[in-house]
């Protein structure tokens, strides 16, 4: 199985590490690599994710990491990262594809 981060979820951790780094770079980056080291573990078992309850498709997982939703798509043979996200914000579908 392969990992693809889409353009969507690749601009969602830059601005997460935008975001921590005004204050500490050195933090950002370990966190926006923490972030990306939890969503490769999903390619250990894809289905750890529970099912995003804004869809109504079992394809559609999300893990939650600290205060954030990683929401990905299981393929035949790859995990598509669609978008990362702070937990308490809404999931909006119109920034990704489904």
């Amino acid at each position: 199985m392969m990992l693809i981060w889409t353009k969507e979820s690749l601009e969602r951790l830059n601005e997460i590490g935008e975001y921590i780094g005004v204050n500490n770079p050195e933090r950002a980056e370990k966190f926006v690599n923490y972030l990306i080291e939890n969503a490769e573990s999903i390619l250990d078992s894809p289905n750890i994710g529970r099912m995003v309850p804004d869809f109504a498709d079992t394809r559609i997982r999300e893990i939650i990491v600290k205060k954030y939703r990683i929401v990905y798509r299981v393929k035949a043979k790859t995990i598509e990262i669609l978008t990362v996200f702070e937990g308490h914000k809404s999931l909006n579908s119109d920034s990704f594809k489904i």
